[in-house]
C-alpha cells in the first residue's frame, strides 16, 4: 500500500491505542477432548467494544496455528478498537497428541464451528475473565475472520451448507450472531476441480456449498496463491466463496500474494513463503476498514479505504463487489 493509500486509511480508522492481551482464558466444554483456550486481546480504552473472532489455519508450523498465531493481524485490530478472541481449534499441532483419537479427527471440522458458538454463549464470561474488560464489550456487533483452514471454518459460520461425510446430509451451522466476515486464502469449491493430490486426504474441504452463505463477507485472495495440492484451478479457486456465494460480497485480490498473504501467521514466520510487511498493514488496514462499516453502519472507512486503493498508481490489489 502507498504511503497516499495508507494515510488514508489511517485517518479513517484514527490513531492506534494501547492494547492488553491475555492468555489463555479457559473454557470447560462438554465433551470436547480438552479444554477451550482463548486469548483475548482488547484495547486499553474504549466501551461498547465489537468483538472480532479469529480462527486460525493449518499450517506447519507448531504454535502459529493456536491462540498463539496471527499477532501482525490481531494486534493491528486490536489497537484500532476491536476485541479480538483467538481460540485454540482441536485442529492445531500444539494438541496433536491429546486429540489424535477424538471423534471426527484428523478434520474436527464440526468442533472449529463449533469452537466460535461457545466462545458467543460465554462472551460475558471471557469479559469479566479479562482484567480492565468487563462490561465494554458489546455483544451485538461481532465479525469472524478465517485463514486457510480458518476461512472454511467461517464459511460455515457465515452460512455455508456442508455435506457431512458420515451421513451424507447437507448440514448448516450458521451462527446468526456474526453480522459480517472476512476469509482469507480460504478453500474453494469442490466437484470435478477438487483433483489434486491432498483432495482425497481432506474430502471435507470440497463438501461446502457456498450458495447458501448469505451473510456479507470480504474473500480476501492472492494472485500466486497456488493450491495444486488440492486443484489445478489455480488461484482462483480461492475466490470461490465470492464468485458462488450470494452478495453482498466483496472481493479483494491482493497482487503478488501467496498462501500466507505476506506473512499474517506470525512476525518473521518462516512459513511465509512470501514475506511483505507492507502488504500485512495494507491487509490489516483493508480488513479493519470493512469490518468497522460493516459493524457500525454510516462510518466510511470502507468507502475512504475502496477510494483510495482505486486512485494509488501502484496498487495493492483490486476489489470486485457483488
Amino acid at each position: 500500500m502507498s504511503t497516499s493509500t495508507a494515510t488514508t486509511t489511517a485517518d479513517a480508522l484514527g490513531a492506534p491505542v494501547p492494547v492488553l492481551s491475555f492468555s489463555p482464558v479457559v473454557l470447560s466444554v462438554p465433551g470436547r477432548p480438552v479444554d477451550l483456550q482463548v486469548r483475548v486481546s482488547a484495547p486499553v480504552t474504549g466501551t461498547s467494544l465489537p468483538v472480532l473472532l479469529l480462527s486460525h489455519g493449518h499450517g506447519p508450523s507448531n504454535n502459529l496455528s493456536s491462540l498463539n498465531g496471527y499477532a501482525p493481524l490481531a494486534n493491528f485490530w486490536t489497537a484500532h478498537g476491536f476485541v479480538v478472541v483467538q481460540p485454540t481449534h482441536l485442529t492445531s499441532r500444539t494438541l496433536t497428541d491429546l486429540v489424535a483419537a477424538a471423534p471426527g479427527a484428523p478434520d474436527i471440522w464440526r468442533s472449529r464451528a463449533e469452537d466460535m458458538t461457545h466462545v458467543l454463549d460465554r462472551l460475558e464470561a471471557i469479559g469479566n475473565a479479562v482484567p480492565q474488560l468487563a462490561g465494554r464489550i458489546d455483544p451485538t456487533k461481532v465479525a469472524l475472520v478465517g485463514h486457510s483452514l480458518g476461512g472454511f471454518t467461517a464459511a460455515l459460520l457465515l452460512g455455508a451448507g456442508i455435506t457431512d461425510p458420515d451421513t451424507g446430509k447437507m448440514v448448516h451451522l450458521v451462527e446468526p450472531r456474526i453480522k459480517a466476515g472476512v476469509l482469507l486464502a480460504a478453500p474453494g469449491r469442490g466437484g470435478d476441480v477438487f483433483n489434486g493430490p491432498m483432495a482425497e486426504h481432506w474430502p471435507i474441504i470440497g463438501a461446502v456449498d457456498f450458495s447458501t452463505m448469505t451473510t456479507p463477507a470480504l474473500v480476501v485472495a492472492g494472485d500466486k496463491d497456488d493450491p495444486r495440492h488440492f486443484t489445478d484451478m489455480g488461484p482462483d479457486w480461492h475466490a470461490a466463496p465470492y464468485t458462488l456465494a450470494p452478495g453482498p460480497k466483496t472481493l479483494l485480490t491482493l497482487f503478488d500474494a501467496e498462501h500466507g498473504l505476506g506473512g499474517i501467521a506470525g512476525y518473521d514466520a518462516a512459513e511465509t513463503t512470501d514475506e511483505n510487511p507492507e502488504r500485512v498493514d495494507a491487509l490489516a488496514r483493508l480488513t479493519a476498514a470493512y469490518l468497522r462499516t460493516q459493524l457500525h453502519p454510516g462510518e466510511n472507512a470502507w468507502q475512504a479505504t475502496c477510494e483510495a486503493l482505486t486512485t494509488d498508481p501502484n496498487p495493492v490489489g483490486r476489489i470486485d463487489v457483488k
